[in-house]
């Protein structure tokens, strides 16, 4: 793992009672570290990889982290997430968007369940580095998510320090 995420969602306002969607949620390092610190909030984690979420809940479950919800979903489609509209007061995207094969539609599936106000933060691969991270043509730039989500309404905020590697902005609703 390239990020910590113990010096990461400090920068991300996360706070106690949030909800929290982590898409694209893989091995539930952000997942896990989220819901110690929403408290009486509530993370959901989702994912395409059901493997990794059975561990995800393992992982929960043994810390006595009852605030994680976990969703199998394919967010390369419409309502994905199965997510309420407006229901989320912030979501991860953490090396999830150079997967997708829809771009546009996890923008506007973020946008659909962001309450009015609500904070993304996108962390994913700055360049292609020698058999690490994506191949250079599944690289999606800084330049191009930021791009990307204020086409599909969000404002850019900040960027965030994430550490080597990897880029990241949080964007609002």
């Amino acid at each position: 793992m390239f990020s910590d995420p113990k010096k990461i969602l400090p920068q991300f306002d996360i706070r106690e009672g949030l909800s929290v969607a982590d898409i694209g949620a893989g091995s539930g390092h952000y997942t896990l570290e989220l819901a110690k610190r929403v408290g009486t909030g509530k993370v959901y984690a989702i994912d395409i990889q059901k493997d990794l979420l059975a561990r995800i809940k393992n992982h929960a479950h043994k810390e006595l982290l009852h605030n994680v919800e976990i969703i199998w979903s394919d967010v390369d489609e419409e309502h994905g997430t199965t997510l309420r509209d407006g229901s989320i007061d912030r979501v991860l995207l953490s090396n999830t968007l150079f997967q997708l094969e829809n771009k546009e539609t996890i923008v506007k599936e973020i946008q659909r369940i962001l309450k009015p106000g609500g904070k993304v933060l996108v962390i994913d691969w700055a360049d292609s580095f020698d058999n690490l991270g994506p191949t250079p043509n599944n690289v999606v730039t800084r330049t191009k998510a930021k791009e990307l989500f204020q086409n599909g309404g969000f404002s850019f905020k900040h960027d965030v320090e994430v550490g080597a590697h990897h880029y990241g902005i949080i964007l609002e609703r």
